[in-house]
């Protein structure tokens, strides 16, 4: 059951998803999707609208894109769509799904953040939250999970209230790209890699989410949400977990989820100044991204005319542990940038002692980048000698892409957070402590900013402000160039 069946998230990401679940022959004969939303409306002009945005995207690049659209799946999928027009804050809503609704279920909160806790209430008070022997309810709640600290724990106590931990998949997009759900398999299924991965051998880490749209028709909710809300606490922090978390007992889905929670939880919370020191923020202005013009953010619509929201953040923080005492991590994530680049990258100390210091050519650390989008893989640079009688060294990549190596299904990133809330594993889901503990590490910021800082301002088609660069310069470091 997907509340907000009409959003721009059902259409663009969930049912494209679905589409490519169904493909992949995952879905069961008795798969229902009922979508449920406050515009009049009955199943076939639902059905009718998601065939359009399909077609208009599958091979044509687009999200869950393929060669050509398949009329037999979609045809699979639509007769298993249904709608039901109502108000999601009326109870006669629910007590007509508590007629309709018969065996297990999810409930798929894609509408807007202030109708969350509302919605899990209004399940719980018309019995759609119990679950017949056998049988299950789970209820999935999009980001952003509160806008601080404070309302985090809240929202999170609201729901607690209402439904049980184990029913609550709190989900985060960027935990269904296969690089990220490799991360795992690459530090601990290899032994070349878990020996070194600590602050012996690596000097920092960088966390990049660029962008190169910039705010285009969301100026409304961004003006009042910015790029430190929007992406750090979430998205760039599921990253570093994933990176810097303690190798679990297991791969239960409770053994993994309480490690990444231990290393976020283990972030130095910064104290006002230290977080002005520690952190950029920038706003575009007008310039050309991919040989387009751009408008500066505070021309888009719903935008402040003076605003000081940010588009982008850079920050410096550090990990209390044994393993990266010591070894910062920097994050950065933009709107309007020169290159659409999400990547990890893990920056190695260089190589001990002299032995080459009078042969010719760079010598560079070694230095394992993680490239989630938009090509997926790895690559891992390394200094090697150059042919020839001279000695001369010459750096080179080994690389690594997932659609080089395999042949990839279309893939929209939700394909297995879908399934996995429908099978029960919640591996890739967050849990209130994480979330908490991630609010706990950006409220600094967002208090220092409300009372002072200064935002930067950068050309939309650049890497950024300026100021960025100088937060890593003055460690004697510099930002890996964006792009794949």
């Amino acid at each position: 059951m997907v509340f907000g069946a009409n959003g721009d998230l059902t259409r663009r990401l969930l049912v494209p998803a679905l589409y490519n679940l169904v493909g992949q022959g995952l879905l069961p004969d008795g798969f229902q999707v009922l979508g449920v939303d406050h515009t009049p409306g009955g199943p076939q002009d639902l059905r009718q609208r998601l065939k359009d945005f399909l077609r208009s995207t599958v091979g044509h690049g687009g999200e869950g894109s393929e060669p050509a659209f398949d009329e037999a799946r979609w045809r699979w999928l639509a007769q298993r769509i249904d709608y039901l027009a109502g108000d999601f804050e009326d109870a006669a809503t629910y007590e007509r799904l508590a007629h309709t609704l018969k065996g297990p279920a999810v409930f798929y909160l894609a509408a807007a953040p202030r109708f969350f806790g509302d919605i899990v209430e209004r399940l719980s008070r018309a019995g759609l939250l119990r679950a017949d022997a056998g049988g299950f309810r789970r209820v999935v709640i999009e980001k952003p999970f509160g806008h601080d600290l404070s309302s985090a724990r809240t929202l999170s106590r609201r729901i607690l209230k209402w439904a049980d931990e184990a029913q609550v998949y709190r989900i985060d997009h960027f935990m269904g790209k296969e690089t990220v759900r490799n991360i795992l398999a690459l530090r601990f299924a290899n032994a070349v890699f878990e020996p070194i991965w600590n602050r012996h051998t690596i000097d920092h880490v960088q966390i990049t989410a660029a962008e190169t749209v910039g705010v285009e028709a969301r100026g409304g909710y961004y003006d009042h949400t910015g790029a430190l809300r929007d992406m750090v606490p979430s998205h760039m922090f599921q990253l570093l977990g994933l990176v810097a978390m303690e190798p679990p007992n297991s791969l239960d889905a409770e053994a993994v989820r309480a490690e990444k929670g231990r290393v976020i939880a283990a972030i130095d919370v910064q104290s006002p100044a230290q977080a002005l020191a520690n952190s950029v923020r920038g706003q575009y202005h007008a310039g050309r991204v991919d040989g387009a013009p751009v408008d500066a953010y505070r021309q888009a619509a719903d935008v402040a005319a003076r605003s000081r929201t940010e588009t982008y953040v850079a920050l410096k923080l550090t990990i209390d542990t044994w393993r990266w005492a010591g070894v910062p991590f920097y994050l950065r994530t933009g709107k309007a940038l020169s290159a659409r680049d999400t990547e990890i990258t893990i920056q190695f100390k260089a190589a001990p002692g002299g032995l080459f210091r009078d042969i010719p050519g760079p010598q560079s650390p070694n230095r394992l980048v993680l490239q989630l989008q938009p090509r997926e893989g790895m690559d891992l640079s390394v200094d090697i000698k150059q042919p020839g009688p001279e000695e001369t060294l010459a750096p080179v990549k080994l690389a690594f892409r997932y659609a080089d190596a395999f042949t990839l299904p279309a893939a929209t990133g939700y394909e297995p957070l879908l399934y996995d809330a429908m099978t029960g594993d919640r591996t890739l889901f967050r849990t209130a402590r994480e979330i908490e503990a991630s609010w706990q590490a950006v409220e600094p910021f967002l208090k220092a900013w409300a009372t002072g800082g200064r935002v930067h301002a950068y050309a939309a088609g650049s890497a950024g402000p300026k100021a960025a660069d100088a937060l890593l310069a003055r460690d004697g470091r510099a930002w890996r160039a964006l792009g794949p």
